[in-house]
């Protein structure tokens, strides 16, 4: 299980429907709305 960076949400890698690459790692998130909020700005999430 991944954790969401945005809601900290668990998240399953195998059948999670939104993922994002930055600087070399892979993301994953709950809903369209993580994955775009972490999409602007992924330093303020990490």
């Amino acid at each position: 299980m991944a954790i969401d960076p945005i809601c900290k949400m668990d998240v399953d890698e195998a059948t999670a429907k939104f993922t994002s690459e930055y600087k070399g790692k892979t993301y994953y998130f709950c809903a369209p709305g993580c994955k775009k909020e972490f999409d602007g700005n992924p330093d303020k999430y990490l």
